[in-house]
């Protein structure tokens, strides 16, 4: 049985599952799955102050090297129905486009990896598949209890694709070999509030927030590394909440977000905010600093023999190898990172999360040619 991946793509699309509702989606790839001989066990995580998501393990063969596939089916909403010229959830093909919400980000990637698999021999070695249904809002009962469980499970592997949109401008013009971490927090100065007129009466937290400000944010974190800028901090707000011109505020509050490099770790950056921090005279305040939310970690997936031999299936199909780019914000692939070498190979991406979403139906036949062409070479390098 061979799949088509524009069949399978546009059935995806027809599957509203904005995060978290799966809608079907994660049904419809386990009938396929299970059709081309895949073994589907459906994992529902919950807790950790986070909605309950659906999400999908498969795996097929015991012998040979091991090879993972990441992906999700959730995608961010509509938003304003009347900007898209047609339903976003009604598959439409126009010319070598097809549209609908996911097309590119990441339905695409998830049709052309089954597809793929589809025309591999079962024999060739062990593949999975980690299918989440929630990427695109908390991630927190997705992917990286998906990979704990994996790991409790005995379910190991060698080398790991995610689907994500890696190329640029053509397809299979570039792969991420890595990304930046993501480090968000909040730093609260609290003084005493008062009349303008009377200032030794108050205590102004705002001088002392513009301090902090700038020694945070015009102090280089780093000159970047061989395959990473250098890491960056954004203040992102400045809130006092203080609707009057004589009154001085109690209190001020600024957030920021620091994407970083492989310098770094989110303990290390913790430490580096707090000297920031400290090296500014407080003048009597209470200055505060948390970490909003749960830092992304940074990874770097080592230059490997599994990496040239993905870059020559790039090429077979392509005429062109790929560059290795760490750019981007955060994806899943940073909790897979954590248990074994992984690689962001995918589509074009400029249209994602856009009104009328589409991608090119060439490229996603040449993904698919490209992840077959990949695990022929890859089962061939290593199976037992």
């Amino acid at each position: 049985m061979t799949i088509d991946p524009q069949n399978l793509l546009e059935r995806l699309i027809a599957c509203p599952s904005v995060t978290p509702e799966a809608a079907g989606a994660l049904d419809l790839l386990a009938k396929e799955l299970e059709a081309i001989g895949f073994a589907v066990t459906h994992l529902r995580f919950d807790g950790d102050g986070s909605y309950p998501v659906d999400n999908l393990f498969a795996t097929r063969g015991t012998s040979g090297k091991k090879l993972l596939f990441a992906g999700h089916t959730d995608v961010v909403p509509p938003g304003d129905r009347a900007q898209w010229t047609s339903d976003p959830f009604v598959p439409r093909v126009e010319g070598d486009k097809l549209f609908g919400r996911g097309a590119a980000d990441m339905k695409s990637g998830v049709a052309a990896f089954v597809a793929a698999c589809s025309a591999i021999p079962t024999e060739a070695g062990t593949i999975q598949l980690a299918i989440t249904n929630d990427e695109e809002a908390d991630a927190i009962n997705g992917t990286g209890k998906l990979v704990r469980w994996m790991e409790a499970n005995g379910h190991q592997f060698d080398f790991a694709l995610v689907g994500e949109p890696s190329s640029a401008e053509f397809l299979g013009d570039s792969i991420k070999i890595g990304r930046r971490g993501s480090f968000s927090g909040v730093v609260t100065v609290k003084g005493v509030q008062g009349h303008v007129a009377y200032p030794h009466k108050a205590n102004n937290p705002l001088p002392v927030l513009a301090a902090v400000l700038t020694a945070l944010s015009t102090t280089r974190l780093d000159d970047g590394t061989e395959h990473f800028p250098a890491s960056n901090l954004e203040v992102t707000t400045v809130d006092v909440g203080n609707p009057t011109s004589n009154v001085i505020p109690g209190a001020g509050v600024l957030k920021f977000n620091i994407r970083y490099n492989d310098t770094w770790t989110p303990d290390t950056l913790a430490e580096w905010v707090k000297a920031r921090i400290a090296s500014v005279d407080a003048r009597g305040t209470e200055v505060i600093f948390e970490i909003a939310g749960v830092p992304s970690r940074s990874f770097l997936s080592p230059l490997s023999g599994d990496i040239d031999t993905l870059s020559d299936a790039i090429e077979d199909v392509t005429g062109r190898r790929p560059e290795y780019s760490t750019g981007g914000g955060t994806s899943d692939a940073r909790f897979i990172a954590q248990y074994g070498p992984v690689v962001e190979c995918g589509l074009v991406g400029p249209s994602m999360h856009k009104a009328d979403e589409h991608i090119a139906i060439t490229d996603l036949v040449g993904l698919t040619a490209i992840y077959e062409s990949f695990m022929g070479r890859f089962f061939a390098d290593g199976g037992e």
